[in-house]
């Protein structure tokens, strides 16, 4: 059996790509993924054995540019020609396509697969893309919904047509050009009958809608094997469990001191600090002993052993937290970010920060919150509900569909 992952995005989006591939191959299949190009996600598929089949710009270097608005159609114009040069000779001898990332990409991608006429399942980390009565969607950058409309279908036939607008020709130009007719709604064709999300149903509760069949598999984490590095288990030896503060692949455009901002809130609570890098390149604000900076590092070995976890509130960095019994403080930049930290405060797990710029004043609020006996004794309950065989089940789920 011979699978595809394909994507593009942030480390969201390739990580849990990695956990399936991984679980994929212990089960017989040969896997390759398409992913950005960026060096780390090459790395992080390579301890696991599976080669990286790199497509587009690097992700990392675009997302710290922060290109404007107006500029989405003409990237997801070169994300969709750049998915139909590479996919296709990625996907020729394969059994099943696995689609997921940025919506123009998975497009690119389930276009490939009907081609060639071989297997797709379309893949979301965040249920916020897939249609429901029960909530608005996300607004596209520069295209935000009329204040005055506030019916969840009528805003989601609008998003329809914002994907449309920004997607739809580029899409059908490429797949004219392989012999392919036109798609009328292209977010429909991504979405297909039968999504999957790759989410836990207790983080992320689904609410069933008569449009579609969601299968919901738990969220892909794949076990993570690595030792935290010796520096780092001294300074977590060295004194009372500290407070992890990292945002991940986000560039923290709207908070260029959060470093130091971070710092000064969690000293004021009388924690330690733990600093992560990330691509916001998080530094020290002094010498003083009492914070410790790391780069890329195994979160599943070290969050059972923080006091609490400040982050941006990707899909998977609050998975994780969740899973290790962690308070958190989520600090939400963008997309599904804002929805993650709403059902870290409604379950009573951690604080959700109010906007993506964190003060002194308003970090220590949440931080006051976060750090209460109270939300440690909730946070470590909720761990224990929360599925740890997401991977497993969607590798099986796909061997039997390919069977």
């Amino acid at each position: 059996m011979r699978v595809l992952l394909s994507t593009y995005g942030s480390r969201g989006d390739v990580e849990p790509l990695v956990g399936l591939a991984e679980q994929l191959r212990a089960l017989g299949a040969e896997v390759r993924v398409c992913a950005p190009p960026d060096e780390e996600f090459a790395q992080r598929l390579a301890g696991v054995g599976v080669p990286l089949v790199p497509v587009g710009p690097s992700a990392r270097e675009l997302t710290k540019s922060a290109p404007p608005p107006s500029s989405l159609p003409q990237r997801a114009a070169e994300l969709i020609a750049g998915q139909f040069e590479t996919v296709i000779a990625a996907a020729e001898d394969c059994d099943v396509l696995v689609a997921t990332g940025m919506m123009p990409a998975a497009a690119g991608a389930l276009s490939v697969a009907e081609k060639l006429g071989i297997r797709s399942v379309s893949v979301t980390f965040q249920q916020l893309t897939l249609p429901s009565p029960h909530r608005r969607p996300l607004a596209y950058p520069g295209r935000p919904f009329p204040p005055e409309v506030t019916d969840n279908r009528v805003l989601w036939d609008l998003d329809a047509r914002s994907v449309n607008v920004l997607f739809g020709e580029a899409l059908n130009t490429n797949r004219a050009s392989i012999g392919l007719p036109p798609v009328d709604d292209v977010r429909d064709y991504v979405i297909g009958d039968r999504p999957w999300l790759a989410t836990d149903p207790v983080l992320d509760p689904w609410q069933e809608t008569p449009d579609f069949d969601v299968v919901q598999t738990g969220a892909w984490i794949m076990p993570d094997e690595r030792p935290l590095p010796a520096e780092l288990l001294a300074f977590l030896d060295a004194g009372t469990p500290p407070v992890y503060v990292g945002f991940g692949s986000m560039p923290m455009h709207a908070a260029a001191d959060v470093a130091q901002v971070a710092v000064e809130a969690v000293r004021a609570q009388g924690h330690r600090v733990l600093v992560r890098r990330g691509w916001a390149d998080l530094a020290p604000v002094d010498d003083r002993d009492d914070c410790f900076t790391v780069g890329e590092v195994n979160h599943q070995a070290l969050f059972g052993r923080v006091a609490a976890v400040v982050h941006h509130g990707g899909a998977g960095t609050t998975a994780t937290a969740t899973r290790a019994g962690a308070p958190q403080v989520v600090v939400p930049q963008a997309t599904d970010q804002p929805y993650w930290a709403g059902r870290v405060a409604e379950l009573g797990i951690g604080a959700a920060h109010d906007g993506p710029a964190p003060t002194f004043a308003s970090l220590s609020a949440a931080l006051g919150k976060a750090l209460t006996f109270e939300t440690r004794t909730r946070a470590e309950a909720v761990a224990g509900l929360i599925r740890t065989d997401g991977t497993a089940v969607a590798a099986k789920l796909l061997l039997d569909a390919i069977g």
